[in-house]
């Protein structure tokens, strides 16, 4: 079995000049076969009328050694019939097997009539006519022998045959380096992917489908490539969530087996591994919960809500946590009624309006508008907080990561919710952004179809 793709394209190239060549010289032979075979019927005729015509203008004797000495017995031979069947012939045959003629044939031309037959092969015909002489009726029966045009024909054809399989076989060889060699690149690429190895430039500029499958192939590796990346910044930002956790619960609970420890302090180190716990547990079921979102195999349950009712009810159930900061809040709420997951959206808000209060200075104010037009709604929550950096603004939504690097002790977080919340809104068919700067304030921009389409 052949492997190599290069073998192969020669092969079947090759393979292709040889039946296209034979196929087209029998082609071309069987549709001009008639033609010439009806030109060379024409050309016997005339010369047979020719010798006929010697005949009558010159006695016997004469026209035969006239016959005898013409040029154009390389391409014809003659033979003259006596009544009794005896014939005297003209030219050499060179091989070639004349024709029989039978006792009706010469009869018939014996009697008057043109005895005219078209033997096998190519140019070729068979001519009998009555000739008369001072001696009598006799027959004359002329056929014709390989032209030398269509033996120069077909050496020209064998030969015009070989010098383009040559030709052509040369040249394949040299253009199917060219067709293989993006192939054998693609090949090297694939290998050095298997292997880890992301940084390969296949330099592809063909515009033919190789170059359409290069460029898949580059825009598949990029993509692998952040992947890759996405899959160690997960391992990384877990492992260092997890382990800050569980290094306290360790760390605390050695501290609990001191005997001298008093009641206090012991309740105090038992709340403090029983809240690590809780986040981690937390940690878990957001992990959790994205996975579901992102694979989509948690199905939202779509029905009508009234949105600025949930979202008051939001602030409500969040009065806690403003309240006691003496923070105030402005709504600008349209009655709008939307096509939505009532859970999911609720924790949207949730997670968005928490951020808010949490990252508000007291007696700050956050305010929330909703704006419907005719197909969308678009609900702005803004907040007077610390902000967030320009450089940290497109990275707020991956998991784990948190703004607040520098008050990371003081905000409390897994960095998880806006991910969570990322992906809720882009299941709802939506959009979010976010516009902020740093001790300015923040402000959240969701926009949400009111009817979103439904997969088929």
């Amino acid at each position: 079995m052949i492997r190599s793709i290069y073998i192969r394209v020669v092969l079947t190239f090759l393979g292709s000049v040889i039946a296209g060549t034979v196929i087209s010289f029998f082609v071309s032979t069987w549709i001009f076969e008639e033609k010439l075979n009806e030109n060379a019927q024409i050309n016997l005729r005339n010369f047979g009328q020719d010798v006929v015509q010697i005949y009558k203008a010159l006695p016997v004797r004469e026209a035969d050694l006239y016959v005898s000495g013409m040029k154009q017995l390389s391409s014809y031979h003659i033979r003259i019939y006596e009544a009794s069947g005896e014939f005297k012939s003209y030219g050499k045959l060179n091989g070639h097997k004349s024709a029989a003629v039978t006792s009706e044939q010469l009869k018939k031309v014996l009697d008057g009539g043109v005895v005219q037959e078209t033997t096998s092969g190519i140019a070729t015909g068979f001519l009998g006519l009555p000739l008369k002489t001072e001696t009598g009726t006799k027959g004359i029966f002329l056929e014709t022998l390989a032209p030398p045009s269509t033996s120069f024909v077909i050496r020209w054809g064998l030969i015009f045959a070989s010098c383009s399989l040559i030709a052509g076989s040369l040249l394949i060889l040299v253009a199917s380096v060219y067709l293989v060699r993006p192939i054998k690149k693609l090949t090297k690429a694939t290998k050095r992917i298997a292997a880890g190895d992301f940084n390969v430039k296949l330099n592809i500029k063909q515009t033919t489908e190789i170059g359409t499958l290069a460029r898949s192939f580059e825009e598949m590796m990029h993509d692998l490539k952040q992947l890759e990346q996405m899959r160690r910044e997960f391992v990384t930002n877990v492992s260092h969530e997890v382990q800050s956790p569980l290094t306290s619960i360790s760390g605390y609970a050695s501290a609990l087996k001191q005997v001298n420890l008093s009641e206090q302090e012991r309740n105090r180190y038992l709340d403090i591994i029983i809240s690590e716990a809780k986040r981690m547990s937390k940690m878990s079921d957001s992990l959790l919960k994205l996975s579901l979102l992102e694979s989509q195999s948690q199905q939202l349950r779509l029905s009508s809500l009234s949105l600025d009712e949930q979202i008051r009810r939001v602030i409500v159930a969040l009065q806690p946590q403003w309240s006691g900061r003496n923070i105030h809040f402005e709504l600008d709420l349209e009655n709008v009624k939307v096509t939505a997951d009532h859970d999911q959206l609720n924790q949207v808000w949730t997670n968005i309006i928490g951020n808010s209060i949490k990252f508000s200075e007291d007696g700050g104010m956050i305010k929330v508008r909703i704006e419907e037009d005719f197909k969308n709604v678009t609900i702005r929550i803004s907040d007077t907080g610390i902000g967030i950096p320009m450089e940290d603004q497109k990275r707020i939504f991956d998991r784990f990561f948190k703004a607040d690097r520098s008050h990371s002790r003081k905000y409390d977080g897994s960095g998880m919710g806006l991910a969570i919340v990322k992906q809720i809104v882009s299941l709802h068919q939506g959009d979010i952004r976010v516009e902020s700067e740093p001790g300015q304030g923040t402000t959240f921009i969701i926009t949400l179809p009111i009817h979103p389409p439904t997969d088929s």
